[in-house]
Order: C-alpha cells, then structure tokens, then sequence
C-alpha cells in the first residue's frame, strides 16, 4: 500500500478513467481531480469508490498547482494534455518530494520537463514525462538492445499505435498537440544534434511480425528524443504509421507546418479540430507495435518489437504502473523517460511483450 495521496488530473478523460480504474483494481482509492464537481463524484461511483471519495475541483492549469502545493499529494498523474503547457508548472507544486508523471510525445514539452531535472533531484522529486505508449512503445526497445553494449551509431524507431475510437469530441488538448507537432515541421539527429528536416520526407515500408504491410512517415515526436538519450546514437530518427505515407499528402506537409506556426492561423486549426466529433469505431489491427532498428560501427545490426493491445490501454497501464512504482520510492530523482526512471520492463508490467532478433553480427 502508498503512503500519501495520489492524484489524476483530468480524471474525467478517457486515459485519467482508465488509470483511475487499474489503480483501485491495485487497491489505492486515488483523489480525482478535474473541473466539474458532478462529473467526478459520477466517476468516483463507477470506479465503486466509496460516498466520501475525495474529489478536488480545480479549473486549470494554475488552480490545480495550487492545490498540489497546498495538499501535498505523493504521486501526481496529469492526464490533462497540452503538456508543453501544463507540466512544467504542475511538476514544479509537486516539489519538494512528491512526483510526476504525464504521457506527453511532444519534443517541446519533453525537453521542458528535461529542463527541471537538476531542480528535482535537489527537491528528491522524480518528474517522468512519456508514460504511455508513444515513447515507451519504442524507448524500451532500444533500453533493452543497448543494455550492457557500446554506443550505437544509428538508431531508427517505428510506432503503429491501433487504438478505438471513443464517440465524442477531439477537444482542446488533443487537438492542441496535432497542430504543434504539424507547425514544428521534421526532426532527426545528425552528430549528436537534433536538426530540422522535410516534414514526411522520411517514409518506411515494413512487415509487422503476423505478415501486415505497414507505412510509416517521419514525425517529430518525445520518441525521437527518448531513443537518442537511450541510445546515445548520433544518428537517429523516428516515425509514426499514424501519418499517411500517400505521396501526395507527404507534399502538402512542409506547406501545412508553415501555415501552422501563424498565432491566429493556429488558433483557429485548433478551435475547429477541438469541435470535430468522432464517431465510435473499432481498433483497426489486434495489435500495437513498437519498432526498432539499431546499427552498430562493428557492422552488428539488432531489430526489436513491442507489441500489445490497444494503444491507449497500454498507455494507462504505462502511467497506473509508473505511479505506482513512483509512490513506492523506485524512482531516480531528477526528469526521466519511463524506462530511464524505473527500467524498461515497465513495459512488461503494463502488458506487452518483446521480439527481438539479431539481423547482422560483426558484418
């Protein structure tokens, strides 16, 4: 059992419901936090909480700082989205001591957390940013094929996230990071620094292990990062299958970034994509997958596989276990990945399993 409170912020979303689930079914009864009072007294009854759940009520960013600071919980899981935004200001009210964790895979808000990392580990707090699919899904692969061996000279991550689509609005948040990641246009790392390139100018024809042709377009993404700081690689590059490999749409994209990153021209995309209602559908393929291919100087080249279930599944169970672990006292101080901070079998924990395979030895 924790010792201490442990928060989810927006716990009336759909991951903040379902981590709020998987850590009563491990027996913490967590305070949810959120904007409306009825909503989350409605959820605190789903989850089978009892009538004096705790509930906070906290309109934003700085209102709910302000109450981690005041109340001091030990874990705070935000789930809120817009993390370039929220993390920074929420992390620094869980210090000094308590901890933080968000599933942000964006390169902006994964390198504002970074930059608090002399400060947490000073405060003895653990800031862990990318819990979830989209860095775990690939960081821990390449956690696992670096382990106990020289620094590679290339590395390449792949992500195929297959995820049901829940009826209701895209919303602020969600919509708020598919434009920033558009407007940031390509990223990769070439010597050790990470450098602008084409947006979708890198496309990759592969095979998933159950025989599936797939596609994948370069993307700036917290997985590039988190795979060059698992790495150490000065080469890397990463890509998403989320992103149509069609020539033309690959056209248009260096074009749509530069719009983007107009103030009103973002704001707009952003109001009218929040508005955008989905309609319920399916996962499109039994599984999720995780990719990676690592080149080493000696010629050796080792391939390596995440796969699990649906991606958002896999992404409160990433974010349950690592509060977990964190309220438990197995976190390093200072601002880490998931697989930095607690070992890439957080993975494992969270339900997924690994293929890996040696495609050249010392060739």
């Amino acid at each position: 059992m924790t010792q201490g409170e442990m928060w989810i912020l927006g716990a009336n979303g759909r991951v903040g419901r379902a981590v709020a689930a998987q850590l009563v079914a491990a027996g913490v009864a967590p305070v949810l936090v959120g904007r409306d009072a009825g909503r989350l007294r409605k959820a605190a009854a789903d989850l089978g909480l009892d009538a004096d759940a705790k509930i906070v009520v906290a309109s934003g960013v700085d209102a709910m700082a302000a109450e981690i600071s005041r109340r001091r919980p030990v874990v705070v899981v935000n789930t809120t989205g817009d993390y370039a935004e929220s993390a920074v200001p929420i992390a620094r009210a869980c210090m000094p001591g308590g901890h933080y964790l968000d599933q942000a895979n964006d390169p902006t808000a994964v390198q504002r957390l970074f930059a608090l990392h002399d400060e947490a580990a000073a405060a003895g707090s653990t800031l862990v940013t990318g819990a979830g699919f989209g860095v775990v899904g690939t960081e821990a692969i390449v956690a696992r094929l670096c382990e106990n061996r020289p620094v590679p000279s290339r590395v390449r991550v792949d992500a195929f996230a297959s995820v049901a689509v829940e009826e209701g609005a895209l919303g602020a948040a969600l919509a708020a990071g598919v434009v920033d990641g558009l407007a940031m246009g390509g990223r990769r790392y070439e010597g050790g620094r990470l450098v602008r390139t084409r947006l979708g100018g890198e496309v990759h024809r592969l095979t998933l292990p159950g025989g599936e042709p797939v596609s994948s377009v370069g993307v700036p993404s917290g997985e590039l990062i988190a795979a060059h700081r698992a790495s150490g690689a000065p080469s890397v590059s990463a890509t998403s299958g989320l992103v149509p490999a069609s020539l033309a749409v690959r056209a248009v994209l260096p074009l749509l970034s530069a719009i983007l990153r107009n103030r009103a021209v973002r704001s707009f995309a952003i109001r009218r994509m929040s508005g955008i209602t989905a309609k319920a559908a399916p996962r499109p393929r039994p599984h999720t997958w995780g990719h990676a291919v690592i080149n080493w100087p000696d010629g050796t080249v080792r391939e390596g596989w995440l796969r699990t279930g649906d991606a958002m599944d896999f992404t409160s169970a990433v974010a349950a276990q690592t509060a977990l672990r964190l309220a438990a006292g197995e976190g390093r101080p200072g601002a880490h990945t998931p697989s930095a901070a607690l070992g890439p079998d957080i993975a494992l924990a969270a339900g997924a399993d690994f293929m890996d395979d040696v495609i050249a030895e010392n060739s």
